[in-house]
Order: C-alpha cells, then structure tokens, then sequence
C-alpha cells in the first residue's frame, strides 16, 4: 500500500519539536513563521565536508519568495573531499569555473549537468581548501503547490490525496529539487547561503535525525567506491537506490 505524505514537521526517520508552518501544502510560509528557526553560519561549514554532509541532514533549505518560502528539508547529500578527490570539480585545480569550491565556505556552487539539470553544492573548509556537500534530495515541506507548479506536476487539490510518488517527484534528486526551488548557475553561483540578506538559506527547525544510512557516491565514475553519500534512513524522499552496501 502505498505510503501518504506525513504530517509537516514529523517525517520519516527522524523528529521535530514544531512544523515550520502549519499548512505548507496551500502556500508559502512568510518569514513570522521562521521566528523560532536557527540560520546556520559559516562557522557551520568550516570543517570536512563529510562531517558537514551528516550535519545537514534534517536541516531545512528555504528560498525567499515574494509571497514568502519555499522549503524543503534535506534528506540526502554527497561530500566532496576536494583536489585530492577524482570525482570532485576542484581535482582539475582552482579555476575560474569552479573557484567557489576554494572558499570562503558557505556558498553555493552551481553547475550543470547533461545539458539540463543545475546541481546545488555549498562550499566546506577553510577559504583556499577545497571542499563540498552536494544536496542529492530535499522532502517538500512548505510552498509545495510553487514548487510542483516550477516542476510542471498537477497534484491533488486536496492534500490529503497526495501520495508520496507525486510529492516525490518534486525534489527527489539534485536536479528536480535545483527546479523545484527556482536554482541556476546565473542566479546563484557564489551566492552566500549564511548571509541574512541571501534569498537561499538553510535553517535548523529542531528536527532530530534518528538513523543515517552511508553509502558510496552514485551516479559518477571516478571514484565511485568511497562511502560518501548520506541520507536520513527510510526516507521516502531519497533519490536513486537506497540500500546500504
């Protein structure tokens, strides 16, 4: 039997003291609505990227709207270890395409992806260290209607008909979540993701994360055996496959 979308704020593998907002499914939240959230800092990404990949699991990603947010909480991410990591953009060396990678961290690193599909990553370490977590997958938490519309999905009025494979659809994956929240290269490249006046920010609601589930990277071919992709454990949101190895 297939699964219906959990009540905000209470989602699969793991818990949160309060929802961000109480009907995210009609609209945005406008900002009175994130009074009690924690912005993270840069002081948050400064350290490897594998510990920071963990960390922001449960964490919230928001994009400022004129109407309010949009948020979706993040379910899986990839670390990326740098220079030394083949699979990483900055193996070819500090360049001007990939120069967000090298610091200061906390900032959005963009970039594209078979011709369609943008990647959303956040710059780890300290500035001239390169280090990054991919966002692989968020769970849609508030302003999914804008979301499913950016996405092109019809979903159900009624939110009580809304099935995980159609909420899923939405922001599963790095792309589909990138479209989801209206994210470009052009828009947000070298964007700071802890600056107050940044439309793209990341918050923490209070939500516990019981279990992480550690498996390789997936989806690239140079070193693709490293244990280096994270996601909260049946979650029902994580992109591609999900056991463990």
């Amino acid at each position: 039997m297939e699964r219906r979308a959990s009540a905000p704020g209470h989602l699969a593998g793991g818990r949160a003291r309060t929802p961000v907002a109480p009907s995210p499914n009609k609209s945005a939240p406008n900002e009175s609505a994130l009074d009690r959230v924690t912005w993270l800092k840069a002081e948050f990404f400064d350290r490897d990227p594998r510990r920071v990949a963990r960390a922001l699991l449960g964490k919230l990603l928001l994009r400022r709207i004129p109407s309010g947010f949009l948020a979706g909480r993040i379910v899986e991410t990839e670390a990326y270890l740098g220079d030394d990591d083949a699979a990483a953009h900055a193996a070819a060396g500090h360049t001007p395409r990939n120069s967000v990678l090298f610091g200061p961290p906390g900032y959005a690193y963009v970039y594209f992806i078979y011709g369609a599909h943008y990647c959303l990553n956040v710059s780890c370490l300290p500035e001239g260290k390169a280090g990054s977590v991919l966002f692989r997958a968020l769970e849609p938490i508030a302003g999914i209607e804008q979301m499913a519309k950016a996405r092109g999905i019809v979903l159900p009025k009624e939110a009580g008909l809304r099935k995980i494979s159609s909420l899923k659809n939405i922001s599963s994956g790095p792309g589909r979540m990138s479209e989801a929240l209206g994210i470009t290269r052009e828009r947000d490249n070298g964007k700071s993701l802890v600056s107050a006046r940044s439309d793209l920010r990341i918050a923490d609601d209070g939500y516990r994360v019981r279990r992480i589930t550690v498996t390789p990277r997936i989806g690239i071919v140079k070193s693709a055996d490293h244990p280096l992709r994270y996601f909260i454990a049946e979650n029902a949101f994580v992109s591609g496959r999900i056991a463990a190895p």
